[in-house]
């Protein structure tokens, strides 16, 4: 079974590697939304997968260095992109969330991007 727990934050990105004229090349900033999705089996005696404070627990220092910020300017987050911002998220979680099976992050409330770790088929 998977659960979920759904985060907010506001940031100011652009994409550096983009070509000349694109219009995410200028600054400017999103309202992310971020799924943290854990699978694994309902426990027998606690009636859950895993407690949702374990999820908070576990994605609060994320969004402390990420809330508000020019995401340019985090260590590994040089060239922002929706992917790239899911795959860096993945790899701080995944140490405290070892069940993590998906790091969904939207830009918009039509686009966004869904990884499923490293080991999942491209």
């Amino acid at each position: 079974m998977d659960i979920f727990k759904e985060f907010r934050f506001e940031a100011a990105h652009r994409l550096p590697n983009v070509p000349q004229g694109h219009k995410c090349a200028r600054l400017h900033g999103h309202s992310f939304i971020v799924k943290v999705i854990v699978k694994g089996p309902v426990g027998e005696t606690s009636g859950w997968v895993q407690d949702f404070a374990d999820l908070d627990q576990a994605f609060k220092p994320l969004h402390k260095r990420i809330d508000h910020q020019y995401l340019n300017e985090i260590e590994g987050l040089e060239n922002p992109t929706s992917e790239n911002l899911a795959i860096w998220i993945w790899e701080r979680l995944k140490p405290t969330l070892p069940d993590l099976h998906q790091v969904v992050v939207q830009e918009t409330c039509t686009a966004g991007c869904i990884y499923q770790g490293p080991d999942a088929e491209p």
